[in-house]
């Protein structure tokens, strides 16, 4: 189903997700490196995108893994080897399952006194790797994106000041829920000037969220703002979560 410039393809579970994530990561890669020597792609944590993870390590002697860049979306200000770090769980699945230079994964710093410090060295890195001018936001190749049963995305939660920043790569968040930990993510401004983003999203847990976002048009929700400027936006939907989409489409 497209709409505008983004399209919707709903699958029977999170299996069939992964597998047709894995050809549209191949293509965007395959493009990326006709254009330049790196494919760029920001990863996010959390346990739908794990499946394509654990889909991609199988790839990995046919993936050009010294030529690919790994970002992370966002992280919890936690140490990497506690059991809520996105980049430990990334590690674990992916990482030590490939050839991959280390100097090719770009984790977001953890260990500086608190997450504004984290945030700082993260866009620092950001401007380093992509050789940014002042003003400039990197062009991600790829961005993948999960959605919360709150409409949240990356670490960007509804109502935080965090969705009005426009100069800063990445910033410091704190949910209002404060059983939650302090997070670090990518701006909007970072996410939507990636040339492709693309949402995982499963469960029926997400089925309401979904409905919200891509039927409803609530705009308020931090999903929703996830407009690319001249990107391609790619929403990857198991049936569960599609359950109260009224018009479907089944790959």
């Amino acid at each position: 189903m497209k709409n505008d410039d983004r399209e919707i393809v709903i699958f029977n579970d999170i299996e069939d997700i992964s597998n047709f994530a894995v050809k549209k990561w191949r293509d965007i890669c395959d493009k990326a490196l006709k254009n330049k020597n790196y494919f760029e792609v920001a990863l996010s944590g959390g346990k739908t995108p794990m499946a394509l993870y654990k889909r991609l390590a199988e790839f990995e002697e046919t993936l050009p893994w010294n030529k690919t860049r790994v970002f992370f979306v966002d992280e919890r200000f936690v140490p990497f080897e506690h059991s809520e770090s996105n980049y430990r769980m990334v590690n674990h699945v992916l990482f030590n399952n490939i050839d991959i230079p280390r100097e090719n994964i770009h984790s977001i710093p953890t260990k500086e006194n608190n997450p504004r410090v984290s945030a700082m060295k993260y866009e620092e890195d950001l401007i380093s790797s992509f050789k940014l001018a002042q003003g400039q936001f990197p062009q991600f190749d790829l961005i993948l994106l999960g959605m919360g049963e709150d409409g949240h995305t990356a670490s960007l939660f509804p109502g935080t000041p965090s969705l009005q920043e426009t100069k800063h790569l990445s910033v410091a968040v704190s949910p209002s829920d404060l059983s939650l930990r302090e997070r670090i993510s990518l701006t909007l401004p970072v996410i939507n000037n990636a040339v492709n983003i693309i949402f995982l999203i499963a469960g029926r847990n997400k089925a309401k969220v979904a409905k919200d976002v891509l039927e409803d048009g609530t705009h308020e929700l931090p999903a929703a703002m996830v407009k690319p400027e001249k990107g391609k936006l790619l929403f990857l939907i198991d049936e569960r979560a599609a359950s109260l989409i009224s018009i479907i489409k089944n790959n």
